[in-house]
């Protein structure tokens, strides 16, 4: 299982957080998502993604984690990227700060499985779906 890091380091306490979710300690690879903001978003996101050093077979073969980038459009485009690459969605960590904490520390909310939550919201989807009628 790898756990791509596209936001601020992680520290053990963290990583331990983690692997309690998953089961297992993940390789950890640390992505630096400072951006020039003046390039093209998908431009940088392929960059962003391919310095992962992942092949074709690894993206769609190996489990993978992600913390994502702090910056929302990056973190979509980031998110769609992995997708088009792996052919689901990635599994995301979720760091919230600790609450009352000083200063302020962040401890792992949760892992969430986005391919999980993808195919809840298909199953809701065609539930709630109207009946289509012909005029």
């Amino acid at each position: 299982m790898i756990l791509i890091n596209f936001s601020h380091p992680l520290t053990d306490q963290q990583l331990a957080q983690i692997a309690g979710f998953v089961g297992e300690t993940p390789e950890v690879r640390a992505i630096d998502s400072q951006i020039d903001r003046e390039r093209p978003l998908a431009e940088v996101t392929v960059d962003l993604v391919d310095r992962v050093g992942l092949s074709p077979d690894e993206w769609q073969t190996t489990p993978i984690l992600i913390n994502p980038p702090a910056l929302a459009p990056l973190a979509v485009a980031v998110i769609a990227e992995i997708h088009g690459r792996a052919g689901g969605f990635p599994a995301m960590v979720n760091v919230r700060p600790v609450a009352g904490s000083i200063p302020t520390r962040y401890e792992v909310a949760e892992v969430l499985n986005l391919q999980a939550l993808r195919e809840a919201a298909r199953r809701s989807r065609t539930k709630n779906q109207e009946p289509r009628t012909e005029n």
